[in-house]
């Protein structure tokens, strides 16, 4: 059996893991009280059809009964069963937006500011964060992001790192991501916007990729990011950093930035990391340059 604990944050995205990990084969049981996860493990060992993967969602909901997680994990520890813990989290930024859009009270929030029962929250999580096999940080995610995200740490055969790239392409017309944790600007390459056939298409189409590509410098920034990224990767994951969003910029994030994003994401894929990919402005207008 192959027993996933998942918690973490209100608001960090536990409702769409649910639907998420049901797609993928998983039983999930959402809002299980903690005292009753060993029986409820040892029943499901014991049944006739035993079920190969479940997926249990354990939050602050509970109220004062999330405190009997820690030792129920404990008593599976005894029991010797096998378990791993995901922990969804974001930050309190974006928590707060999450929080307001959706209209919701926060659990610890009922007779106080939202953002102080955010910080309480995270502080009796601490524990299960430190304890956590996986974390996902959601707060540069789209559900379609997130659920690319697990299924690149849960489905078989996939492998895991320990840690998200999520790479974005952007025009810096627009302003550069605000979450970019590396960004590199791409605008050195000659611009497909200046040739008339190029200009209405995007870094999606083969035209642009083989303009783009053509030249050497792209050809040699694109090893040089990879060869980087590639050394970065151990480092970050070595202090604990579980994502890292990559920005790659050209003039409109039409042409080049996403030729390139893509170019590394292929990379990166062939090398078995876990990244997502996300063209921010390819769709806008391309008036100017």
């Amino acid at each position: 059996m192959e027993l996933l604990i998942i918690t973490g944050m209100s608001g960090a995205g536990k409702s769409l893991c649910v639907k998420y990990f049901e797609d993928i084969g998983y039983f999930c049981v959402d809002n299980l009280p903690p005292s009753l996860i060993p029986k409820f493990a040892e029943v499901t060992l014991q049944g006739k059809s035993p079920i190969e993967k479940i997926a249990l969602i354990i939050d602050i909901r509970g109220g004062a009964m999330f405190l009997d997680l820690i030792p129920a994990l404990l008593t599976l520890d005894e029991m010797d069963i096998k378990y791993k813990i995901l922990f969804l989290d974001a930050s309190d930024a974006v928590l707060v937006k999450r929080f307001k859009e959706s209209r919701r009270m926060h659990p610890l929030s009922q007779d106080g500011r939202l953002i102080e029962g955010i910080k309480q929250e995270r502080e009796i999580l601490k524990p299960m964060k430190e304890k956590a096999d996986y974390i996902i940080d959601t707060s540069s995610l789209s559900p379609r992001q997130l659920k690319e995200a697990i299924v690149e740490h849960f489905v078989e055969g996939k492998l895991f790192k320990g840690i998200i790239i999520n790479i974005v392409s952007f025009g810096f017309k627009y302003g550069i991501p605000i979450d970019g944790d590396l960004v590199f600007d791409v605008r050195f390459i000659p611009n497909p916007y200046y040739i008339p056939e190029l200009k209405p298409m995007t870094g999606m189409e083969p035209d642009v990729i083989e303009y783009v590509m053509g030249f050497t410098e792209s050809r040699t920034f694109l090893n040089k990011l990879v060869d980087m990224v590639n050394f970065l990767l151990p480092l970050y994951v070595k202090e604990g950093k579980s994502q890292l969003v990559i920005g790659i910029g050209c003039t409109g994030g039409k042409h080049r930035s996403v030729t390139i994003a893509n170019k590394l994401y292929d990379r990166l894929k062939r090398k078995g990391v876990s990244a997502v990919i996300e063209h921010r402005d390819i769709d806008r207008d391309d008036k100017g340059v």
